[in-house]
């Protein structure tokens, strides 16, 4: 077995996703006004065309395809195909946004126990697969039946609270 010698790898937490794109002005608008996430500074030293984003505690890189035209399409929503999955609080205010943008999607209900989980599944603009959860409500347990932490939201709120409150002590 590949990590019997010593274990695993020390990792300690997802750090980003890259997404190659057929256009990276496309795919930045979409990530930004759909899905929330902000641009941040990309390193000036890359020679190749892309934007990084941020918010939620991970990091999104669009890297602009060297061929957009061979790029696959798809078409399908599949649940099936590789995706990366986003927590969310209403299900149903993300949906009403969703039609409200016009976005395709399929709505899916995974069911284990009486605990029910839905989900919401659509393309970005290069057809790479987006889910939008409730998929803390469902417990997650190793298979030796011990719990293991489920998924956590990471909250810019407090933060945000204590910049504000900051910068209010300054001022007095």
């Amino acid at each position: 077995m590949l990590g019997a010698k010593g274990g695993a790898l020390p990792l300690a937490s997802l750090n980003h996703i890259s997404v190659v794109c057929r256009s990276v002005e496309r795919s930045l608008d979409f990530y930004q006004n759909v899905l929330g996430f902000l641009p941040i500074r990309r390193p000036g030293s890359f020679d190749f065309d892309g934007a990084w984003l941020f918010n939620y505690g991970i990091g999104i890189h669009l890297l602009q395809s060297e061929d957009p035209e061979k790029m696959p399409r798809k078409r399908e929503i599949n649940p099936k195909d590789s995706h990366i999955s986003f927590q969310c609080e209403s299900l149903s205010l993300v949906e009403g946004k969703l039609k409200e943008m016009g976005i395709p999607y399929i709505h899916c209900r995974v069911e284990e126990g009486g605990i029910y989980v839905d989900q919401l599944f659509f393309h970005d603009p290069d057809g790479f697969m987006i889910e939008i959860c409730n998929c803390d409500n469902l417990p997650v347990i190793s298979l030796s039946g011990e719990p293991i932490m489920a998924c956590k939201r990471v909250s810019l709120l407090p933060q945000q609270q204590q910049q504000q409150q900051q910068q209010v002590a300054l001022q007095l």
